[in-house]
């Protein structure tokens, strides 16, 4: 006899969106039943696959569910982010979601993980056996891989590894040894794979740096669960799109006010998906001085690197360090609320808010019209270059004010940790908060304009 499964809503994606999703939902919806599937036996989506040394680049606190904090909000007060928020590992994330489905989500008793399962096209496939279940959905399928991140850990390298050559993805740098290393990427996991060469002792000779195009990235200083210091950044970042000719200058003139940092200030960053730098991880970056700036990589063959822009030679027994996964993809938007409700990003960035946000708006306004949902959360895509980001932040910041207009919809975002520009009413009262709202506001429409102007201009 065939299994079968009988749910509200068929979450397929146990990540941080399919778990940021569920946790606001039945939090706010005392009817709702979801069943989450992921083809994993265990909640934390590609976290469960990622190289051992990696840490969120932002805060904890801005991380996971809205019921359930993740880390104790602790400031650091030791090593080289000294007054910064904590920065939770690899395993630490995994204990995490293990945790909130064991204490927070399958107690309610209308919570159900599918592991080791399957959705694809209505069907519903136990991995292990390859036998489908049946399923029925009483309100939604929900998209919550939509924006699934690409890693290297899972997928191969976007360039050809001809006999010899000695290639790794990014979590397996530590389990071999060389004289010489080969970084491929200009991301978050490439910056994260040296750092963690550099802090074993590596001298910064032995490695070679390759990448396409330079990035942009915030400073992590000012990305914290402080409104005092978001907003503080959110109304410079304003002050400065009024003003700025072009995406370019808008970035040199948010890199002058602290906000933005590039490794090689002589040269001009094509790329900017903007993590989050500490100024002690930019200082070691820095001391690579064997930079390749030649196209993508087409081939490695033992002592030698195929570009775009012709051969490079390195040593012969270097490792190359595979860390040019494609990460956040940029699928084209599709409404939230549609044939499937598609789980996106909704403001700039952070994308456990904008899925608990989701979630919130779906479990008190399931019985609304998609439009009338659609209209309050416009998905906000993911952005890649200088324009693209001016654009983007325009999008969101128009996103946030039209959700933010509705009383309960404010409220809960004002008592979420997950929102970086939550001001909770024992804090509205500080001076720093008062004067970072204060200029914020000033400033916002000619600034929203103004990156609108700038995000439509040629690249």
């Amino acid at each position: 006899m065939a299994r079968s499964v009988e749910t509200d809503y068929l979450v397929v994606g146990a990540g941080a969106a399919g778990m940021a999703f569920v946790d606001a939902l039945v939090d706010h919806d005392p009817t709702a039943h979801a069943t989450l599937v992921d083809r994993r036996t265990a909640p934390g989506g590609h976290w469960l696959d990622a190289y051992p040394y990696v840490r969120l680049h932002q805060a904890s606190q801005l991380y996971g569910v809205a019921s359930t904090r993740l880390g104790g909000g602790r400031v650091q007060t030791d090593g080289p982010e000294v007054g910064l928020h904590e920065r939770a590992t690899r395993p630490e994330i995994c204990d995490y979601y293990a945790r909130v489905l064991a204490d927070r989500l399958l107690p309610t008793d209308r919570v159900t993980l599918l592991g080791g399962h399957e959705y694809h096209d209505g069907r519903l496939v136990e991995l292990a056996t390859g036998r489908e279940v049946d399923v029925a959905v009483r309100r939604r399928v929900v998209d919550a891989r939509f924006l699934a991140p690409e890693i290297p850990a899972l997928s191969p390298p976007p360039f050809d590894v001809e006999d010899g050559a000695r290639v790794v993805p990014a979590g397996g740098v530590g389990e071999v040894e060389a004289d010489a290393y080969v970084v491929v990427g200009a991301g978050k996991t490439a910056t994260d794979a040296i750092v963690w060469l550099l802090r074993q002792g590596l001298d910064p000779d032995a490695i070679t740096w390759v990448r396409s195009a330079d990035p942009w990235m915030f400073d992590r200083a000012v990305i914290q669960p402080d409104p005092a210091v978001f907003l503080a950044m959110a109304g410079s970042l304003m002050a400065a799109a009024e003003v700025a000719s072009s995406a370019d200058d808008l970035f040199v003139r948010l890199e002058a006010e602290g906000i933005m940092v590039r490794i090689d200030q002589g040269v001009r960053p094509r790329m900017a998906r903007t993590p989050t730098l500490g100024r002690w991880e930019l200082d070691l970056l820095r001391t690579v001085a064997q930079v390749v700036r030649r196209g993508h990589l087409h081939r490695v063959t033992p002592g030698k690197l195929e570009l775009d822009e012709g051969a490079v030679a390195v040593p012969r027994g270097a490792v190359v360090v595979h860390c040019a996964a494609y990460g956040l993809p940029q699928p084209p938007p599709v409404p939230i609320w549609g044939e499937h409700l598609t789980v996106q990003a909704v403001r700039a960035g952070f994308p456990c808010f904008a899925a608990a946000l989701v979630g919130y708006v779906e479990g008190t306004r399931h019985d609304r019209s998609d439009e009338e949902k659609n209209a309050l959360c416009p998905p906000t895509p993911y952005w890649r270059t200088p324009t693209d980001w001016s654009a983007l932040q325009a999008r969101g910041a128009r996103g946030t004010a039209r959700f933010m207009r509705e009383p309960d919809v404010a409220q809960w975002a004002h008592s979420v940790l997950l929102n970086p520009a939550r001001v909770p009413p024992e804090e509205a009262a500080r001076p720093e908060v008062r004067d970072a709202v204060a200029r914020y506001t000033q400033h916002a429409a000619a600034g929203i304009a103004g990156l609108e102007r700038l995000g439509a201009a040629p690249a």
